[in-house]
């Protein structure tokens, strides 16, 4: 079975939209139609660099998606990335996607010189900190939000 992992095109939408809805309802959440439009839109362009989008595919299907974003820090002189999204489809999880895609933040932030790709999970996301545990290092910081 033949893995890839490539940037998405315009073509990708009914497939990005199918498993970002999944990722989204996986955490109880939803965001409105403008929303999907805005962020797909932003992805595909290529003025914004900082906002970029990645699709698995697995024998030609979309098995998943990762989002990441470059940012300044004030600690650091280079960008950072921060991995905001990420997600595999049910029919395709044990096979390797999760950790390409991570793979490929890993290889995109190298490629920029962003020497820290960073992201977050809730705690009873079990399946998915047992990949992170291998590929990444769990750190202390707790979230807070407005």
């Amino acid at each position: 079975m033949t893995l890839t992992i490539r940037p998405m095109t315009a073509g990708d939408e009914s497939d990005w939209r199918r498993l970002w809805t999944a990722y989204l309802e996986f955490y109880e959440s939803a965001v409105p139609e403008e929303v999907y439009r805005t962020t797909f839109a932003r992805l595909l362009d290529p003025a914004r660099e900082q906002q970029n989008g990645l699709i698995a595919l697995k024998d030609g299907q979309a098995a998943g998606l990762v989002h990441y974003i470059f940012h300044t820090h004030n600690w650091r002189i280079e960008d950072v990335c921060y991995l905001q999204d990420l997600y595999t489809d049910p029919a395709f999880r044990g096979a390797g996607v999760g950790r390409a895609l991570i793979e490929a933040v890993y290889e995109a932030a190298d490629n920029r010189g962003a020497p820290s790709v960073y992201w977050l999970t809730q705690d009873f996301n079990e399946t998915a900190r047992v990949l992170y545990d291998r590929v990444a290092t769990l750190t202390p910081f707790i979230k807070y939000q407005r």
